[in-house]
């Protein structure tokens, strides 16, 4: 059973820190909303694969097309807050500013929201949980428990990680104020959505 447990772990732990999409959407609403915004959007990457446990719980396969509509889905969303960002620094763009009371181009919608949204249209995810995660489960333990422990520890794991890495990036926050660094960043992270997005749009399990 630790033997199990470990390898649950260890899966767990590669999926969090390999970087992919949700690290994007973080990084963007930290250079363009500030850095409270990323945790309220690490936040809700976190809601989202607790959305995928219980749905995995509750039965949810995911076949072909559930598999292809997500895929799209979050392609089109990914490539969305791409572009979305680099217009909004382009160079004829207002400054892009993060106190409050400041003004400044800010990117739309809850980051809450963001971050749920940007993890349950994950492809990987959905195919992790359905398919991968069961199997992680230690067997002497009640199916619904193992299932449970295994999604809080990956929710937690995925705090710890982005939380982090958040914190990282206000080490750093006088250097990102500055407008040419911002703005040379979020184009940055604007190409590397789009970039997701067409990998997860032509992505097979």
């Amino acid at each position: 059973m630790l033997t199990r447990v470990a390898a649950a772990v260890g899966v767990l732990g590669l999926l969090t820190v390999v970087p992919g999409p949700d690290m994007a959407v973080v990084t963007r609403r930290a250079l363009s909303a500030g850095l409270a915004d990323a945790l309220r959007t690490v936040g809700g990457i976190a809601s989202g694969l607790l959305g995928w446990g219980a749905l995995t719980m509750a039965g949810l396969v995911a076949s072909p097309s559930t598999y292809l509509t997500v895929k799209l889905l979050g392609a089109g969303f990914l490539a969305f807050l791409g572009a979305q960002a680099l217009w909004q620094n382009r160079p004829a763009a207002p400054a892009i500013a993060t106190r409050p009371g400041s003004t400044g181009a800010r990117p739309t919608g809850s980051p809450w929201r963001t971050g749920l949204v940007s993890n349950v249209l994950n492809p990987k995810i959905a195919v992790f949980y359905t398919g991968l995660l069961p199997t992680l489960a230690p067997p002497r333990l009640p199916a619904t428990l193992a299932m449970t422990l295994l999604v809080v520890l990956h929710a937690a794991l995925t705090l710890a990680w982005m939380g982090s890495y958040v914190f990282l990036l206000s080490k750093g926050e006088r250097t990102l104020e500055k407008p040419r660094i911002r703005r040379a960043l979020g184009r940055t992270t604007g190409v590397v959505l789009i970039g997701f997005g067409l990998a997860v749009a032509t992505a097979s399990v």
